[in-house]
């Protein structure tokens, strides 16, 4: 599916999911400005995915918790792809720590980079697509529809990444703006990082419970193979009466 002539935003982009989707999106030949925090593998990834082609992309330093810095950032990016067709906001962080224990510092970590983010690029974006309308697809977790033990704070901060994806898909409809959530199930340096948390016997618990939640082949999918397509085809023209939605990529982990 060719997304030739589109331009994009992407959070997120200096790995996992942000990278697989930065790529594949320049595969199809958009050009997309990659925005993240971590300058080194940002400038990086944003140079090997424009010399492959046959799109374009360019590295942008962007903290979504910061609302100036946010603003800033997207309007140079729209200056120089020439116009804005639409946002992926994959930009998020995951920590674990039992309820009865979270501090302040660690909620607020959760809202700021997950709640307070979405709500920071989804207003910086809209500002460029309401003339012409557009796509944003914004990162929620299966986390914020079942609850996730030991995550609360994370959990809490990705329901309201939903509620505010539904509500603001019905707001922005007007503008031929559609608004979705992505919940992904795969396996990236998140996961990873989560996983090294684990001791042994908590390993092959988690392991054995994710071979009983995930129908097809028991554990997550693989970002490049199993969701940059299904993200490409929701940034394109055959998905422009899609809106409001929680999509679970997740080989079914998702099935009440």
């Amino acid at each position: 599916m060719s997304l030739e002539g589109k331009r994009f935003i992407v959070t997120g982009s200096a790995r996992g999911i942000g990278a697989s989707t930065l790529r594949a999106l320049v595969a199809a030949g958009a050009s997309v400005a990659a925005l993240d925090v971590s300058d080194a593998d940002g400038e990086r990834l944003a140079r090997e995915t424009h010399a492959a082609g046959p799109g374009r992309s360019r590295y942008f330093h962007c903290d979504v918790r910061e609302r100036a810095l946010v603003h800033a950032a997207v309007d140079e990016a729209v200056a120089w792809l020439g116009g804005l067709d639409g946002l992926v906001n994959i930009a998020g962080v995951e920590r674990q720590a039992p309820a009865e224990d979270l501090s302040e510092e660690e909620w607020d970590l959760m809202f700021d980079v997950n709640a307070r983010g979405t709500l920071h690029t989804n207003q910086a974006v809209f500002r460029h697509l309401k003339a012409r309308g557009g796509r944003i697809l914004n990162f929620a977790s299966a986390a914020g529809v079942m609850g996730l033990p030991g995550c609360a704070h994370y959990s809490a901060a990705k329901a309201a990444v939903l509620g505010w994806t539904r509500t603001v898909a019905k707001e922005w409809g007007m503008y031929a703006i559609t608004v979705n959530a992505i919940a992904p199930g795969m396996w990236t340096p998140m996961y990873d990082a989560h996983r090294a948390r684990m001791d042994q016997a908590q390993l092959q618990a988690h392991d054995a419970m994710m071979a009983r939640m995930i129908p097809l082949g028991g554990r997550l999918g693989d970002p490049d193979r199993d969701l940059a397509p299904v993200l490409v085809f929701l940034l394109g023209e055959g998905a422009r009466f899609i809106t409001g939605q929680t999509l679970a990529v997740d080989g079914g982990l998702m099935i009440p």
